[in-house]
């Protein structure tokens, strides 16, 4: 997939690509001063589009929502062949006892046998984190286990 990359001079970068079958483009305007526009193209006319502004936490809440179901698919089909082991992703939403602590203090493989193989955090996948990782509102964890393990790791990052 081509993704054009147009210099906007005094104003940033536009970045964009078409979907399907070319009738409607879909892209982002990343600005000098760190603000970001997604542009979404209308049907059948290449130079018609939407442009809406996005803040800091909306374009991460994007970025998240877009990329960790890539994530879990692709773990998914790696781990098709394992009978019983599944991939779900979770969220730390506010108010959760997680937001702001460390992934140690979950206890998470000691007490549902599931593991966190990796958090996505505005758009960018943290593989592997250790115990010392700090949770932030908003992460979206991916974890593999068991069905059952799936549903208590939820539970506990719902409410301890």
């Amino acid at each position: 997939m081509n993704v054009e990359v147009t210099p906007l001079p005094g104003i940033g970068v536009r970045k964009e690509f078409a979907l399907g079958r070319g009738r409607r483009r879909i892209g982002i305007i990343d600005h000098r001063d760190g603000s970001i526009d997604l542009i979404v193209g209308k049907s059948g006319d290449p130079e018609d589009s939407e442009q809406i502004p996005l803040s800091a936490t909306e374009a991460s809440v994007l970025a998240n929502l877009l990329g960790a179901p890539q994530l879990v698919a692709q773990l998914r089909e790696e781990h098709r062949e394992f009978d019983g082991v599944t991939t779900r992703q979770l969220a730390i939403r506010k108010g959760s006892p997680y937001a702001g602590r460390r992934l140690g203090a979950t206890e998470m493989r000691t007490r549902t046998t599931t593991s966190i193989v990796a958090v996505m955090r505005a758009g960018n996948p943290i593989p592997s984190p250790g115990p010392d990782f700090e949770f932030t509102t908003g992460d979206l964890l991916i974890v593999v286990g068991t069905a059952e393990g799936l549903e208590a790791a939820a539970a506990i990052l719902l409410d301890g």
